[in-house]
């Protein structure tokens, strides 16, 4: 028994083409050209999807979330954060290892992934993360299971700083598997602090957090992760990148994620949104929001992600020393990244290619990623000029905000399909529905 979804713009590998698509036992199946002709062989249909005026995405790859659990679920666990993913059309995830306990030993590494197979409703994965003293432990890690290395070079939520030259060494000597970088040298922040409080006392107004974590810090960090990537031919992916001055250093192999908050926000919105775009690395210029953007049309940024990291609302009340940094995104990226397609920021065959192709191909990720007959049927379905206004009712997430709320997206994500199982509908969550850990390599 198969699903035809028919008469959609089908959006794949830098196409964007009219088509029908059919998915039988998880996977795609076929792709047919529109309109549909007898020569084609023919399918059992037990379930129709008119997509017409709609286009049809491989289902987002978000490789870089924290959805809290264990040890915060005060704020998020993987179930309320795996159906946000799936209303916005993530169908995976890749989960950072700052939880509680850290995910810094195999064995809490192992209940994660335990975890999530009895709640995650789209499919998931999870980094081990890296410490001053865990380097013993790479070379057991399941390559075909994790994705990478997590790697603080700057202190953030969660402590798991490592800074120390000798460590560093070690863990970029050591890692088989990519290393994703969070890159912020956390002197020059402490220093910047000391500063900001002398003058402003001591919880600086948010509007003064670009300017601790500066973008000095930020580029000190990041070319002191390549350098360390190039001297042990590791395989460096920098996260959230945030300035321009950074993307001079991208260059191959080394890649770097752009995340959707720093695309879509400068610091100019602080004054209005204040600590709800307060995130690690600070949101920065307009200046570096621009050459961001530029960048994702040039090759220097391989990734869009969103670094979706929830917190109770009043955990974000304060400044720049009281206030969490983070914010929930995985719900809103994709309806944020079409809108700057509406903008002519990128193309949509190009926004695909961030939030889909290039994950899937980065990080060897089997069999999904893209529209291809025999891969798994992960496909989102999403509607142009169908308004909708972010409310706190439509949001998943179980923090329950947004920076976001109030604003009126153009784009409607309608449908989301993972392994094939229409997992969300038209504002409707499968609860019933769990997804498959993610194959690597």
């Amino acid at each position: 028994m198969a699903t035809l979804i028919k008469g959609a713009h089908i959006v794949n590998e830098g196409r964007c083409f009219e088509g029908s698509i059919v998915i039988e036992d998880e996977k795609i199946v076929d792709i047919l050209p529109s309109p549909i002709t007898l020569h084609h062989p023919p399918f059992t249909i037990h379930q129709e999807i008119d997509a017409s005026g709609c286009y049809v995405l491989p289902g987002i790859i978000d490789t870089h979330v924290h959805f809290r659990e264990p040890g915060m679920t005060e704020k998020a666990d993987i179930e309320s954060e795996s159906r946000a993913a799936a209303a916005g059309g993530v169908t995976s995830y890749f989960e950072m290892p700052n939880t509680v306990p850290q995910t810094t030993t195999l064995e809490a590494l192992e209940d994660k992934f335990q975890r999530a197979a009895h709640s995650s409703h789209v499919n998931y994965t999870f980094f081990f993360g890296a410490t001053n003293d865990n380097t013993s432990l790479f070379s057991q890690l399941d390559p075909h299971r994790v994705p990478g290395i997590k790697l603080f070079m700057g202190s953030s939520t969660g402590n798991m700083l490592v800074d120390r030259d000798e460590a560093l060494n070690k863990i970029f000597a050591s890692a088989a598997l990519p290393i994703m970088a969070h890159c912020e040298d956390t002197d020059i922040i402490n220093h910047n602090m000391a500063v900001a409080k002398q003058g402003h006392g001591d919880d600086p107004d948010v509007s003064l957090h670009p300017f601790i974590r500066s973008e000095e810090a930020c580029l000190a960090s990041t070319t002191k992760a390549v350098a360390l990537a190039k001297k042990h031919g590791a395989r460096l992916h920098v996260a959230h990148l945030s300035t321009a001055e950074e993307l001079d250093y991208i260059t191959s192999p080394i890649t770097a994620e752009a995340c959707v908050g720093h695309l879509i926000f400068s610091l100019l919105d602080y004054q209005r949104l204040g600590t709800r775009i307060k995130v690690n690395p600070a949101i920065k210029s307009p200046v570096d929001q621009f050459m961001l953007r530029e960048a994702l049309n040039d090759g220097r940024i391989t990734t869009i992600a969103t670094d979706h990291a929830p917190h109770l609302l009043s955990q974000k009340q304060g400044g720049c020393v009281r206030a969490a940094s983070g914010m929930p995104m995985v719900q809103f990226s994709l309806p944020a990244m079409l809108e700057l397609v509406d903008q002519k920021v990128l193309s949509i065959e190009r926004m695909v290619q961030l939030m889909a192709h290039n994950p899937a191909s980065l990080f060897e990720v089997r069999q999904r990623g893209f529209i291809r007959k025999g891969y798994q049927a992960d496909l989102v379905i999403v509607r142009p000029d169908a308004p909708w206004t972010v409310t706190q009712d439509v949001i998943e997430s179980k923090c329950k905000w947004s920076p976001l709320e109030g604003h009126t997206f153009r784009w409607r994500v309608e449908q989301t399909f993972c392994n094939g199982h229409l997992i969300y509908n038209n504002g409707v969550v499968d609860r019933s529905y769990i997804g498959q850990p993610l194959v690597f390599r």
